[in-house]
């Protein structure tokens, strides 16, 4: 074991239980609050458009900005946090975000909302790779299944509930100053955390990880090669609007890629550390959890926010009435990646095969309730779908989790974490994109048809589900895939 590793293990061993469970607590419901970002601003977009004048670009950055300075963030603050001390890189991302949060609510202008959306991705991205390695500090084996098999149920419960929470506060608020609220609850819940943070959260000891080295030109790389690759398709609506030529940046992406690999291969070379050490993604069980994982976020979050504008376009319900649909999904993920995590180390990766086939068959039941059920009974026959999805769900997030990390070690659990969560914002983006185009590339196509309204919208709702039926048939090829190599694994092993 290096010295940094004894660092980490001594800080894990010098909490109690029951002090652990406190941190990692404190830790998932700070992680559960960035994630709600995601989804509860963007049933209150007509609101910001009505309340400060805000254009469609601007309505577009505000949500596409904080994916993106999240993503950007990441791997550096997952980086510095493993070299340093993960304690006070989420103090400092908390902090922002909670400062960010207040500079939203009071935002006067939309230019400022923005500006303040963008701090709020930064401060995200600085403290999730501290959530993630600070579980992998805390927790060794079947006890580390089982964190994180909570952790996947509080972020599946809030990227489930976020959109019927933003719907709530815009109720509470009215159409002028509901979307304030949704930024004035992150408030008082971070100044707690804050508080509960600095007295519960253990210190990660200096002495063991040598020189501070954060490789700033494979930062200046790696920032350009995110950037480029994000961008195109978090300015992706399926409108006619659209500029083409942000496409060429997929080009930029191509050739950044190459040169931050080949800058990461000469700076380990040189005895250095790098940003992103490559020897991660010959780990097998890294690979293959982290390439899953980007392709299931790239199906999922599409999923909700077509189901969502189908309902409140097609349908005609009100935010928070359509928000309210998944709710099934959020109890029953929770449930199933609580016990997700409880039965990953008996059956691996077998589990997240079935929980992706259980998916599956959610979604087939909610296409088949937009398209085959009347409207009066559609949005109860969508939650029931949504129960059986969530189940499926939660079976998938949590244990994947456990076998990405399993084989890495906790000084690097920060930054392996912060890859993977890096990889879920770009599935997120691409997805997001894909399915959006096609939905609206079918509105647009179609409008003349001669089709009813509901009608319309059944086409367009199945066409852009789609695409997330082929993300999550992907990801179900890979688990299958990473099964099948396991278990030859297993034999090898048995034979030798």
């Amino acid at each position: 074991m290096t010295t940094a590793d004894e660092s980490t293990a001594g800080a894990a061993e010098a909490l109690d239980d029951k002090n652990k469970w406190r941190a990692f607590w404190v830790c998932v419901v700070v992680a559960a609050i960035t994630i709600l970002d995601l989804s509860k601003v963007n049933v209150a977009l007509p609101s910001i458009e009505n309340a400060l004048g805000a254009s469609s670009t601007q309505l577009q950055l505000i949500v596409s900005g904080y994916v993106l300075t999240f993503g950007l963030i990441l791997v550096p603050a997952g980086r510095l946090g493993d070299q340093r001390s993960r304690k006070t890189l989420f103090l400092i991302g908390l902090t922002l975000f909670t400062l960010a949060s207040v500079a939203c609510a009071v935002a006067p202008t939309a230019e400022l909302l923005l500006a303040a959306r963008l701090l709020q991705g930064v401060a995200a991205g600085i403290q999730m790779p501290q959530v993630i390695g600070l579980i992998q500090q805390l927790f060794r084996g079947p006890e580390r299944g089982r964190a994180f098999g909570l952790f996947g149920a509080m972020i599946g419960i809030a990227t489930a509930f976020g959109p019927t929470l933003g719907g709530l506060m815009i109720a509470l608020g009215g159409s002028q100053d509901g979307w304030r609220y949704i930024f004035w609850m992150n408030v008082p819940l971070g100044i707690i955390a804050l508080v509960l943070a600095w007295r519960i959260l253990p210190a990660t000891s200096k002495s063991g990880y040598g020189r501070l080295d954060l490789d700033p030109i494979g930062i200046a790389i790696f920032g350009v090669t995110v950037l480029a690759l994000m961008w195109p398709f978090l300015f992706t609506t399926g409108a006619p609007t659209d500029d083409p030529n942000r496409w060429w940046l997929l080009v930029v992406f191509v050739l950044a890629a190459a040169a931050f690999v080949a800058w990461e291969r000469r700076y380990a070379a040189g005895g250095r550390a790098p940003l992103v050490p490559l020897k991660l993604f010959r780990v097998g069980s890294f690979r293959n959890g982290t390439l899953l994982a980007t392709v299931y976020f790239a199906a999922m979050p599409a999923m909700f926010l077509l189901t969502t504008l189908y309902l409140q376009l097609g349908l005609g319900l009100e935010p928070v009435f359509a928000g309210m649909v998944t709710i099934g999904f959020a109890l029953t993920s929770a449930f199933s990646s609580w016990r997700g995590g409880l039965l990953v180390e008996r059956y691996g990766r077998s589990l997240v095969v079935v929980g992706l086939a259980i998916l599956l068959v959610g979604l087939g039941l909610l296409m088949a309730a937009a398209i085959l059920t009347p409207p009066s009974i559609t949005p109860f026959v969508m939650a029931a779908a949504f129960l059986i999805g969530g189940t499926g769900g939660g079976l998938v997030i949590s244990p994947n989790q456990t076998l990405t990390l399993h084989d890495i070690p906790p000084v690097e659990g920060g930054l392996a974490g912060s890859v993977g969560q890096l990889g879920q914002r770009i599935g997120t983006a691409i997805g997001t994109a894909v399915a959006l185009s096609l939905f609206y590339s079918t509105l647009y196509n179609e409008r003349n048809s001669g089709q009813g309204t509901v009608e319309l919208y059944h086409h367009a709702y199945g066409v852009g589900m789609l695409s997330a039926t082929l993300f999550f048939a992907v990801a179900m090829f890979i688990g299958v895939v990473d099964l099948g190599a396991r278990k030859r694994r297993a034999r090898q092993a048995a034979q030798a």
